[in-house]
């Protein structure tokens, strides 16, 4: 293998890549890249074989082949170098050398055979939507899915196709995040898939905001997605992913609207006086005004009000902060809309899209009165 490859453009599509490498591989060889010098262009492929990615530009090829590279040690040589130009070129398969004006580098390689091949979806059930669209269901679902729980399906945003719709819904038990998108695909074709979170992450950076249209290919374990130069494969959750749907209120008794802003301003505010085992914030509704109130033994007491246009009786819920602000940012609109039936039942907010989030609401514990100072004996 011999090519010479631009060093910005590489630097580039390392940055693209890199995050695919496993730190922690299960086999050596998938601490690797592979190399691919090919029809005047350089092909770097990374895998942990669960999310793969391929990736290439533009390069002059004088001898096609390719070797497999310690990812972290390539990585860091190329963002050193300062040369305009980098050669790569490879006489045994298992050494690379690295050329810019009068310096060289050596790299022990590994054969292209032991690297993992990447599946090829191609001519598999194609659905289309526009990049900016994918990119915010995607935003709007992932944050809400559970980061290693052992819950295993919930590691991931689940995707239902049905009646040329995609549902995407993320959740970890505490909230949930609901979008629905039109897409264009085969009206005949329907079926259920749980995206893992790690590929999920990795296809937001590769999508644009734009409104060229993109493409995910889906097999009944694997899903890739084609965007420009880059190519993400990623392997599909198996198994019962929870029926979300019966924790979600088909009706609510009060549905009125709130400032998103000024919400989220005092939730973070309010916040600062809970404790790291409960994170709770008690919600007052009352006719017209919203109290938000949470205290600790260790740090104290914080309360806030705001007005709302609630109109029912005196209502009284906690919810953690965090994952209600985190909500927040994810919806749109100066206003949404916040759902109610009780104290013990979830919470619904909803914007102008077509997204639903809902948040369960945490044990109401009774706020304690504020310490009083001891008082002071009357000398006069």
């Amino acid at each position: 293998m011999k090519v010479v490859v631009s060093k910005i453009d590489l630097v580039n599509l390392i940055g693209k890549i890199q995050s695919v490498v496993s730190t922690k591989p299960a086999i050596p060889i998938l601490s690797n890249v592979l190399l691919k010098a090919k029809n005047d262009q350089l092909i770097i492929c990374a895998t942990d074989l669960t999310v793969s990615m391929r990736c290439f530009i533009e390069a002059k090829v004088v001898e096609e082949g390719a070797i497999a590279l310690p990812a972290r040690r390539f990585f860091q040589l190329v963002r050193e170098l300062t040369a305009p130009q980098i050669k790569i070129s490879s006489h045994t398969g298992e050494i690379a050398e690295i050329t810019t004006g009068t310096s060289v580098f050596k790299i022990n390689g590994m054969s292209e055979t032991e690297f993992p091949a990447l599946p090829d979806l191609a001519g598999s059930p194609e659905l289309t939507l526009a990049s900016s669209v994918l990119k915010e269901v995607f935003s709007k679902t992932a944050f809400s899915a559970a980061r290693e729980d052992s819950r295993y399906m919930l590691n991931g945003v689940q995707v239902q196709i049905s009646q040329q719709k995609a549902t995407f819904i993320g959740t970890d038990g505490k909230r949930l995040a609901k979008v629905i998108a039109p897409v264009q695909i085969d009206p005949s074709i329907q079926g259920t898939y749980v995206i893992p979170l790690k590929a999920v992450e990795e296809m937001t950076k590769m999508l644009g905001d734009g409104d060229e249209e993109v493409s995910l290919n889906l097999t009944h374990d694997k899903i890739s997605l084609e965007s420009g130069s880059l190519t993400l494969i990623a392997k599909l959750l198996s198994g019962q992913y929870p029926d979300v749907e019966r924790v979600i209120p088909a009706k609510v008794s009060q549905n009125f609207a709130i400032h998103r802003d000024e919400l989220i301003s005092l939730l973070k505010q309010v916040s600062l006086f809970t404790s790291d085992t409960t994170s709770s914030v008690r919600f007052t509704f009352e006719t017209g005004q919203l109290h938000l109130a949470a205290m600790s033994s260790d740090i104290g007491e914080g309360r806030v009000s705001m007005p709302v246009d609630y109109a029912g009786a005196k209502m009284e819920i906690a919810f953690n902060p965090f994952f209600f602000v985190d909500i927040l940012r994810h919806s749109k609109d100066e206003t949404i809309r916040f759902g109610l039936n009780d104290t013990h039942n979830p919470g619904v907010i909803t914007d102008s899209t077509q997204a639903l989030f809902v948040i369960m609401p945490m044990r109401l514990n009774e706020l304690q009165a504020p310490r009083k100072e001891p008082a002071v004996a009357d000398v006069s």
